[in-house]
């Protein structure tokens, strides 16, 4: 009975979410690219034949080559786009002074001593269109560059206003903000249902992870955020908003280079919340917010999109000694210099180590996105600790978090050795030190790239080692409170 009870209310959550979705006046796709696809249905009222439609209420970004507009009526009623015009300058001083090259208007001036005003009259000779501006950079034109033919002063040339221009009535021609017009073809008059999807730059999105430490231990709570970024120059009134995740190609032009719970430090105060449903779609993962909400211009919004508790976690640290030269080339001259690669790095990195995992309390597929973990102090208040990225993370992989440096764990890595027996072959000897200044025992993972060459064999050792790939070879000493461990390799290349 629990169970059949569980599945209706799964089904009935679905049913809600989908309905949501169907109603809502906007779908908006966007992608962490900086872009979006919207999709809209419109009713339109048409006459049999040639029409002639305004479209207003679209973004200032938007991509004209990628308006799509189908019928959603009987199979048999078809509508076809005959020319397309997209007005992207909104009524504007700059627009109307573009439209007036090689006219004579008039000017107001102001008299700088009375303030009385008069009008004069100047031919614009030219004026810097806003088309000059890179595509799709803003809704907003600059400010018009403006030279005019003083015709009532002796036909002088001024470069700027001589004051106010003043234009004559546009009647219905103005454009007032974004427009397409379309030239469309019907084959039947009335009310036409449509849907109407283009893509426009202007819409971004991110994840942002909360984790939250306990006093003692490495398990965490975590809360993660969507943050959408609306730059598009149009308001989404209750949109259905989703969400997509993925590295998805664009063509650039040449000129541009999990659980629901509440987390209130113990278990007991959990409930359940709307969560953000996750699903494959093709090669990525598609997110949808369970609820219409309104994404206003120029408008920074959070939805939390996943929250769990008590996630398994391990502190991991990383002694890299090797400390890449800069501009150095791992050519065949380089590889046979004796300083090459020989220069150390002191730092040990603390990490933090979970996987993405039912068991793990997650196993949703995390995005991309800016980690900020946190650590109860004694005093019960959170401590910030460290912030790093992680990159897609699929469920039952594993994720680390570069916290920063461990202040009591020092490294020191020395080149020991390094004969070139012949222009094929060398061999070379390294001597790394871990000191530990904690009162506890600690593990270190030492790793050690083989930069040299792939033909490499490790011919002396005073530790065991694991190969993590053909090129890097893991150390894993523990290193006890307050003590040090010494580890010395051999290594022939050969080329």
């Amino acid at each position: 009975m629990y169970r059949e009870v569980t599945i209706l209310k799964l089904i009935l959550g679905f049913l809600t979410i989908a309905a949501s979705a169907l109603f809502a006046q906007s779908q908006i796709t966007i992608y962490n690219k900086n872009f979006a696809t919207i999709k809209e249905r419109r009713t339109l009222t048409l006459k049999q034949g040639l029409n002639e439609l305004r479209v207003t209420d679209v973004t200032g970004q938007l991509e004209p080559d990628s308006v799509v507009l189908r019928s959603l009526g009987p199979a048999t009623s078809t509508i076809r786009i005959l020319e397309q015009n997209y007005e992207r300058d909104p009524l504007s001083e700059a627009s109307l002074l573009r439209a007036a090259e090689g006219k004579v208007i008039e000017f107001e001036v102001a008299a700088s001593q009375t303030g009385e005003k008069r009008i004069i009259k100047a031919r614009v000779l030219r004026s810097t269109p806003a088309l000059l501006q890179p595509r799709f950079a803003g809704n907003y034109p600059p400010p018009a560059q403006v030279v005019v033919e003083l015709v009532e002063n002796g036909n002088k040339v001024q470069f700027g206003m001589p004051g106010t221009p003043l234009f004559d009535s546009l009647g219905t021609s103005g454009f007032l903000k974004p427009t397409l017009v379309w030239k469309l073809d019907s084959d039947r008059a009335g009310n036409v249902e449509t849907e109407f999807s283009y893509m426009t730059a202007g819409l971004r999105w991110e994840a942002t992870y909360n984790v939250i430490a306990p006093e003692k231990g490495d398990s965490f709570n975590v809360v993660g955020w969507v943050t959408i970024d609306n730059q598009s120059g149009k308001t989404f009134e209750d949109a259905s908003v989703k969400l997509m995740a993925g590295d998805v190609a664009r063509i650039q032009p040449q000129s541009e280079s999990l659980g629901g719970f509440s987390m209130s430090g113990d278990s007991n105060g959990y409930r359940e919340a709307a969560r953000v449903i996750e699903r494959t779609f093709d090669e990525y993962h598609l997110y949808t917010l369970p609820n219409p909400t309104t994404v206003r211009d120029r408008e920074v919004k959070q939805v939390e999109f996943i929250r769990a508790a008590n996630v398994p976690a391990k502190r991991v640290y990383i002694y890299d000694g090797f400390k890449p030269e800069p501009n150095a080339q791992n050519n065949d001259y380089m590889v046979r210099q004796p300083g090459y690669g020989s220069k150390s790095n002191s730092k040990v990195w603390t990490m933090l180590e979970f996987k993405n995992s039912k068991t793990s309390n997650l196993g949703m597929p995390l995005p991309a996105g800016k980690v900020k973990v946190y650590r109860l102090d004694i005093d019960g208040r959170n401590e910030f600790i460290g912030e790093d990225r992680i990159d897609h993370t699929a469920k039952d992989e594993s994720a680390r978090v570069y916290l920063g440096n461990a202040f009591d764990i020092a490294g020191e890595r020395r080149q020991v050795s390094f004969q070139l027996l012949n222009q094929n072959s060398a061999t070379e000897e390294f001597e790394i030190k871990i000191r530990n200044h904690k009162a506890q025992p600690v593990e270190v993972r030492v790793v050690e790239h083989l930069y040299r060459g792939v033909n490499w064999k490790i011919i002396e050792k005073s530790a065991d080692y694991a190969q993590t790939d053909s090129r890097t070879i893991e150390f894993r000493p523990t290193i006890q409170a307050d003590g040090e461990v010494i580890i010395r390799y051999k290594i022939a290349y050969s080329w």
